[in-house]
This record gives structure tokens, C-alpha cells and sequence, in this order.
């Protein structure tokens, strides 16, 4: 059996009697600053030990999300109609999709941006229109010209005034009208503005009559609407409340849609004009001349284009007229993020999300009036950063970001004015992962901590002893 006295033999820390040692005032300053020393610096490696440590890398973009990027977008248009409002996209692929609606949306906002009504319902888009064959005809006037005073006396005299806004350079303003002409006619034989008055068609020349074409917020020709009586209000901010025709232009359609809308109307006593139920070919019109789209659409990850314009098939626009001026709430890359999750990224990396919607909030003006066909567009350069955490030996994919740097420029066109985002991804991402700190590792760091001062303390305060002894003998004379 071992005895006590050889496991003695191995104590590293043999005990020296109490009343061997000597206290002194020096060591017990040494001994309180080495004890404050001790407690910051055990600070510091706590917090260092706590706060998360990245990498950051450049690599090969090796995405999981496929071989599309979704862009959402919410943007302001104060001076093009929802009625003409498409957005369309293109890429280097030959990839080009027109007016795009499916995942799109827009509200009909005012000269301020302020919204009007619900959401404008644009319908299905009719790639084809059938216009009449009277057009080497010689075409008899059968509509009445009207301008701003006529208009107002005329929309509050008969139930239903179908106006046809039009504009003499203009292609298909050419093409309707002799059918226009004809119907005006046929409709005035069946239906006496003099005897009936519950119908009339007229038309307005949009080179000549500016305002009132504006007014009604006229921005593709020819543009075919429908007044009732009593719906044309201005108490709202000037709003007014009537309908668009979509249909065919040939004759025999247009003058099917007169008769429909005078069916409505009771013949004995004028009342206000009662909705009739074929609407398959008109909708209401833009309440105001301004737009909010929103909404996103898909891309393929190569260098292409998002355009938001006027578009029709079947009108003319004068682009001397037109404003593309805008607004940029929202534009974005990729999945949305959602704020908690980007609150926990930005815990890695404080800078993270600072690009991800650049544009955000900017507004893009043409302040020059008498500069024409000004097209707007911004210049975008992408670049994936994903950030990645290491939980229990295994990676996970925290967040997955696009931020993007912008250059905007506004350049004059001798094509329709347009707004264009021209985009291209980086070939590379960037990869931030964070790496996790060992607790063994804290711990050691910590006894190195109390052992360092402990052990540098001891030091000091016996160089400090030993100098004063030595001091002190030198002024007694002792020698030694």
C-alpha cells in the first residue's frame, strides 16, 4: 500500500508556511491589477469566443435555384395609361415575351401617385382587330366633330355619345374610318339624334383638340369610348367614368355594338343608360393617366432586358407625347427574403443587404417638356452572394441574395419612348461561410489568460521586491 508521504512527493504545489511570507503594499497593487487585467481580457476572449467569424470566397456560380432568376418589381408610371401599359421580356437567347400579364398587376394612379380605384383589368389581348374594306371607298361623313365645349353639352344630352378619338397620321385611325363613317351613318338612319336621341357617334381630331384629348387621357390612336349619361363626373380629382371599346372595326361589328348599347336604353323616357350585358369587347377605361404596375416575372440567367412601354397591335402612339417618367418602390432578384431571415444574416455580415434593392425608392423624371421620345434606361450588374452555416458538421445554406449595382441614363430615341432595365449576371458568386469557434479552444484560451498574468504579475512584483531591497541595503552601506 502506497503511504501518504509518497503521493506528497509528487505535489506540484507545495504549501509555504504563513508565516514565512511577507504581504506588501506593492504586491497588492500588482495583485488588484492583475486581477482587473484578468477580468477585461477574459472579456474580450468571451466576446470574441461569441461574435460569428466568416470567410469569404469567389468561386463558380454553382446555383440550386435553377436556370431562372425572378425579378419583382412595384413602379409608378404618372403619365402612361394602364390601358397601353405592357411589360415585356427579352434576352440574348432570343427569348422575347410581349406584354406579359399573367403575374402582373396595375392600379391606375393619378399625376401624384396616388391610386384611383381598384385594380385596372386589362382582358385578353386580341392580336388581330378585322377592319372593313371600305378604304378606297369614298367615305361620307356620318359622325359629328365635336371639340371641348360641344363635348360636354353633347355627353350631358344623349344617353350613350361613342366617341372616336383619332389622329390623321395615323395608320389605323385611316383604316377605321370609313367603317366609322358608315356605322355613324346606318346608326343615324336607325336611330334619329333629332326623333330617338339616345345615341350618337362623333369623333375628335387629337392634332387639333390637345386638351380635350388629354383630358380623357388619349395616348394610343384610335381610341373608341363610350359615355353614358351622367357617368362622366369630375368630382374625384377629375376622374372620369366610361368605357373603352375593344372589338372588331369592320361595319357589321361596330354597327352589332351601337345597337347593343341603345338596347339598353329605354326609349320612352331618356334615363341614365342602363349597363348592357355584351361587354366581351368593352372595358372600362383608365380612370386617370397614370399606372402602377406590380408584380415579377421569371428570367433566364443570361444577360437580357425588361422593358415596360405602350403597346398595342391595333394603335398608333405619338411619342412626342409621350412621358415615361418613373418611380421605383420595389426592385428585386431572386427568392424575397424575408426580414427575420435577413436580420439573422446581417448577425454575420452587418453589410449584407445594403444592394439587394439599389433602386429602391428613386424616381426617375424627364423634367425637360420639350424634349421628345426621351427613353429611360438602367444598366444592372448582378452578383450572387449566398452565406452558408455549419451546424452540427454539416453545411446549411442560410440566405441566398442578388444584389445588383445600378447606372441609370436617359438618352432621346427615334423610336416609341420606352423604359429599360438591361440586366447581366456575374458568371462568379460570392460565398461567405461561417465558421464555427470550439469551446475547448475558449477554455484554453482562458487559462492561458489567468496563467499569463498570474505568471507575468509574480514577475514584476519580485523584480519590484528585490529593486527596493537592494536600494535600501545600498543606503545602509551594507555590502553583500
Amino acid at each position: 500500500m502506497i503511504s501518504s508521504s509518497k503521493i506528497k512527493s509528487v505535489d506540484f504545489y507545495r504549501k509555504i508556511p504563513r508565516d514565512l511570507t511577507e504581504a506588501s503594499l506593492s504586491g497588492a497593487g500588482l495583485s488588484i491589477i492583475a486581477a482587473l487585467a484578468m477580468v477585461f481580457l477574459f472579456g474580450m476572449e468571451l466576446n470574441n469566443y461569441l461574435a460569428a467569424s466568416t470567410t469569404t470566397s469567389v468561386i463558380v456560380d454553382n446555383s440550386s435555384d435553377g436556370d431562372f432568376l425572378r425579378i419583382d418589381f412595384n413602379m409608378s408610371f404618372p403619365a402612361l395609361s394602364c390601358e397601353f401599359a405592357s411589360v415585356d421580356v427579352s434576352d440574348v437567347l432570343g427569348t422575347n415575351r410581349l406584354n406579359i400579364t399573367k403575374t402582373i398587376r396595375k392600379f391606375s394612379i393619378d399625376q401624384h401617385l396616388r391610386p384611383t380605384g381598384s385594380e385596372f383589368q386589362s382582358g385578353p389581348v386580341p392580336h388581330t382587330i378585322k377592319h372593313g374594306d371600305e378604304v378606297d371607298e369614298e367615305t361620307v361623313e356620318g359622325s359629328v366633330t365635336i371639340n371641348g365645349v360641344s363635348f360636354d353639352k353633347l355627353s350631358h344630352e344623349y344617353p350613350i355619345l361613342v366617341v372616336n378619338f383619332y389622329a390623321p397620321w395615323c395608320y389605323w385611325s385611316t383604316r377605321l374610318k370609313p367603317s366609322w363613317e358608315k356605322t355613324a351613318n346606318i346608326i343615324k338612319e336607325r336611330y334619329d339624334p333629332e326623333s330617338d336621341g339616345r345615341i350618337l357617334l362623333a369623333k375628335v381630331d387629337c392634332t387639333v383638340e390637345v386638351d380635350l384629348c388629354k383630358r380623357h387621357h388619349i395616348q394610343g390612336y384610335p381610341s373608341i369610348r363610350i359615355f353614358r349619361k351622367g357617368t362622366d363626373l369630375r368630382e374625384d380629382h377629375g376622374h372620369h367614368d366610361h368605357e373603352s371599346y375593344y372589338g372588331d372595326r369592320d361595319t357589321e361589328t361596330l354597327v352589332k355594338a351601337m345597337e347593343d348599347l341603345v338596347a339598353s336604353v329605354p326609349r320612352e323616357n331618356q334615363r341614365l343608360a342602363l349597363e348592357d350585358k355584351s361587354n366581351a369587347t368593352k372595358r372600362p377605361a383608365p380612370m386617370t393617366g397614370g399606372c402602377r404596375i406590380e408584380g415579377y416575372v421569371r428570367v433566364k440567367k443570361v444577360p437580357g432586358n425588361l422593358i415596360i412601354s405602350a403597346r398595342s397591335g391595333v394603335h398608333s402612339f405619338d411619342g412626342s407625347k409621350m412621358n415615361m417618367s418613373h418611380v421605383i418602390s420595389h426592385l428585386s432578384f431572386g427568392k424575397t427574403i424575408s426580414p427575420r431571415l435577413l436580420s439573422d444574416a446581417k448577425r454575420l455580415i452587418p453589410h449584407l443587404g445594403r444592394s439587394h434593392d439599389r433602386l429602391n425608392g428613386r424616381s426617375f423624371i424627364n423634367h425637360r417638356d420639350l424634349d421628345a421620345n426621351v427613353t429611360i434606361e438602367h444598366y444592372l450588374q448582378i452578383v450572387k452572394t449566398e452565406v452558408v452555416t455549419r451546424k452540427a458538421s454539416r453545411e446549411h445554406t442560410l440566405i441566398q441574395e442578388y444584389e445588383y449595382t445600378a447606372h441609370s441614363s436617359l438618352a432621346q430615341s427615334i423610336y416609341i419612348p420606352v423604359v429599360k432595365f438591361h440586366f447581366e449576371l456575374s458568371p462568379m458568386q460570392v460565398l461567405i461561410t461561417e465558421n464555427p469557434k470550439s469551446f475547448s479552444h475558449f477554455l484554453t484560451n482562458v487559462c492561458a489568460i489567468i496563467g499569463g498574468v498570474f505568471t507575468v504579475a509574480g514577475i514584476l512584483d519580485s523584480i519590484f521586491h528585490n529593486t527596493i531591497r537592494m536600494m535600501k541595503k545600498v543606503e545602509l552601506g551594507k555590502n553583500f
